[in-house]
Parts: C-alpha cells; structure tokens; sequence
C-alpha cells in the first residue's frame, strides 16, 4: 500500500465525517425527557422531545409523538404500572420540564394533574374498540389504520 493511497483514504474518512455532522446540525435537538427501566437497568420506553414535539419509544421503536406532555407522562406511568402488575419491578424517572409541562396543561384545562391523567386514561379507553367491536355495520372487520404512530 503506498502512503498516497493512505493519505487519500484518511481524506475521504474525514469529509465523511464532516459531511455527517453537517447532516446532524440541520436536526433539532434530541432531548431525553423520561425513562423506564427494569431492575436490571434495561431501557423499557423512554420519551423525548424533539422540535417540541413529545416522542414515545418502547421496544427499541417509535411508539408514537404528541404536542401533549401529560398524555406522555400518562403513558409512561401506565406502562410502569402494567409492568408492576405482571411481577416485573421497574423504576419510572422522568424530567422536571415534562413534569411541569405536563402539569401547566392539566391547569389549562382546569384540572389537577391527578385528575386530568385520570382523564386521559378515560379518554383512551373510549377510544379503543374492545375485542372484537371494531367491525363495521356490514360485518365486515376492519383493517387497523398501519399509516403511522399518532397519539392526537
């Protein structure tokens, strides 16, 4: 191998690079807002936030994005509480600024954040069809909507 060729390998790695971070600096931010983890440490759902929008991760996946931070941190403690139920220990932390978000939205809406969490749960058992219910007037059974992850 001659010392150009090197010289010429390295220079492609470091435009590489540059162009990489070009990329990256055009984003918003990623900024880490909540986290469930199991007694091992092992990332169950987290939820960010990016360019203002709330994103929820479960499985190593999007599960889902909303403007709302107290539909965030609602899902977040379900997902810890039908943890807990099946026997598996996890531990829910959760930022100041998702918290406080969450709490001026429950305000908003002239509720206390207990109860305006309350409300969400209410609100997204309505929502959901139950086993079994989610066919037409015709009979027919629908296909689920599969065009992405909205949480609105």
């Amino acid at each position: 191998m001659s010392i150009q060729s090197k010289a010429r390998r390295d220079a492609r790695k470091r435009k590489a690079e540059r162009d990489r971070n070009r990329v990256r600096a055009g984003r918003p931010p990623i900024e880490p807002h909540a986290e469930l983890r199991d007694r091992e440490g092992n990332l169950l759902a987290g939820v960010v936030r990016q360019g203002g929008v709330w994103v929820l991760g479960m499985d190593g996946r999007i599960a889902g994005s909303s403007d709302s931070a107290a539909q965030m941190l609602m899902l977040m403690r379900r997902a810890q509480r039908l943890h807990e139920e099946q026997g598996t220990p996890v531990k829910l932390v959760y930022s100041d600024a998702l918290r406080d978000e969450a709490a001026l939205e429950a305000a908003a809406n002239g509720k206390s954040p207990e109860e305006y969490e309350q409300q969400l749960e209410e609100e997204m058992a309505t929502a959901r069809p139950a086993d079994g219910e989610d066919a037409d007037e015709g009979g027919e059974r629908q296909e689920p909507d599969t065009s992405g992850p909205a949480l609105h």
